[in-house]
């Protein structure tokens, strides 16, 4: 179970992560968008950090996608 919860967490920031670079913005960009510093930006795409929910939203929403796209685990390429 525990692996299982920590390839889905991987597959989020993997998904974020992505999405970002498809888009061409920096880290220091979304974080900026997000007000919070780019090491925290950092953690959350090399899935460090617990997000919340609000702010899960808040990515989707600087990133221009649907939460639904950056929570598939079958999507990303989770290490």
């Amino acid at each position: 179970m525990k692996n299982l919860l920590s390839f889905k967490v991987k597959a989020v920031a993997a998904n974020i992560r992505n999405k970002r670079e498809e888009l061409n913005y920096t880290q220091e960009y979304l974080a900026a968008k997000l007000k919070i510093s780019q090491n925290a930006y950092s953690k959350i795409e090399l899935g460090y950090t617990k997000i919340t929910l609000e702010r899960l939203f808040q990515i989707a929403e600087v990133l221009e996608t649907e939460l639904m796209d950056l929570i598939k685990a079958d999507k990303a390429e989770a290490a």
